[in-house]
């Protein structure tokens, strides 16, 4: 009889590739996973962030006071690393104008031209105009201004030889806060009236739904001009920029209550939903239970692209006179300037506050666009 061989010994186990399971992860967590993969959506989220950072610390970072005045209609002195000899040098510079020996030959007046026998040498971090951070702290400290505290106008000067550049940074304060507050209760009273119309419906429904027609049915823009004139010429600024955003508010929260109706009367025929209403759960807990949570996706979505529209209309209201007074700055205000060709045509950078419009436009739109496939991707 044949002996059996010895079997050979089991190979070692190879090491598994499967990755361990990570756990369920929240729908924010897969929302900030699907708005990462889009570089729209995150160069919107980049830029609103600088917006906002640029509205909070606006006393910091802009380089003078608004409200300072020098030479009108200056135009935009941009940093240098070269002197006068064409030399490069290590500091960065700007060159006031100034009037030269040189006459023009057909007017005879001087002619103006960059003074590089004085240069104003620039730095970070520099003092500056005193003010007075978040209103309470006293400072005097800006991110990047001329060293000797003489100005620096990066961006020239509009007709009363204030900074175009400071103004339009202390203007995205003004501007912001409009939006933000306007859409602010646009949110809450769209939202609050689209899920109580869209879940209780019936004669209520009906009812509601004619009054927001009758508000979506108005002309808007003459019905702002219209009723901002109602405010007299000599009414504090607070004033008229509250009742500015109640007008805007006032005729801005149909078109969302539109829309979240529209959203809580799928989600009313949702089983769980009717689960509810089963196990005898009150109207409050459905709503805020069961409704508002799956439409918050939709109204942050909305948000986002409704503050580049209040933005656009608070500069168009603001180019007509009709949005911001001054003492304040918005940059619909500092567009009255361009009312003129012949002022576009020989000073254009009195046009900034216009890509200010733009890029705070852009931000959102893109942040909007990444949220809502990153809301719903299918």
């Amino acid at each position: 009889m044949l002996a059996r061989e010895p079997s050979p010994p089991p190979l070692p186990a190879e090491p598994s590739t499967v990755a361990p399971a990570r756990g369920n992860e929240s729908y924010m967590a897969l929302v900030w996973r699907r708005l990462k993969r889009s570089w729209t959506g995150m160069a919107g989220l980049w830029l609103v962030v600088l917006l906002l950072v640029m509205a909070v610390f606006a006393e910091f970072l802009a380089p003078m006071d608004p409200k300072a005045t020098d030479v009108g209609f200056a135009p935009p002195q941009l940093p240098s690393f070269h002197d006068k000899d064409g030399n490069f040098v290590a500091r960065p510079r700007v060159y006031a104008l100034s009037d030269s020996a040189d006459l023009d030959p057909v007017t005879f007046q001087p002619i103006v031209g960059p003074d590089y026998d004085h240069p104003r040498l620039l730095g970070f971090f520099v003092e500056g105009a005193p003010y007075k951070l978040f209103g309470l702290i006293p400072a005097n400290r800006h991110l990047f201004a001329s060293t000797d505290g003489q100005p620096a106008h990066f961006l020239g000067t509009d007709k009363f030889g204030r900074d175009v550049l400071s103004r339009a940074i202390h203007g995205s304060r003004v501007s912001l806060m409009i939006a933000l507050t306007v859409v602010f209760i646009i949110t809450v009273i769209g939202t609050t009236v689209g899920m109580v119309s869209g879940y209780f419906g019936g004669r209520f429904d009906v009812w509601m739904q004619r009054f927001v027609e009758l508000v979506l049915a108005f002309p808007q823009l003459p019905l702002y001009l219209a009723l901002t004139t109602l405010i007299p010429v000599t009414a504090p600024t607070n004033v008229f920029l509250g009742f500015v955003i109640i007008v805007m508010s006032a005729l801005g929260w149909a078109q969302m209550s539109r829309e979240v109706r529209g959203k809580t009367l799928a989600l009313a025929r949702i089983e769980y939903v009717r689960a509810a209403m089963a196990v005898g759960a009150t109207d409050r807990r459905i709503i805020l239970q069961h409704i508002f949570p799956n439409v918050m996706s939709h109204v942050i979505v909305a948000v986002t692209l409704a503050i580049p529209t209040v933005v656009l209309l608070e500069s168009f209201l603001g180019f007509l006179g009709f949005a911001v007074k001054p003492p304040l700055i918005s940059w619909g205000l500092m567009l009255q300037d361009t009312a003129t060709y012949s002022v576009i045509g020989t000073y254009p950078w009195i046009l900034t506050p216009v890509g200010f419009v733009l890029v705070t436009v852009f931000a959102f739109n893109a942040l909007g666009d990444g949220l809502r496939d990153a809301v719903d991707p299918y």
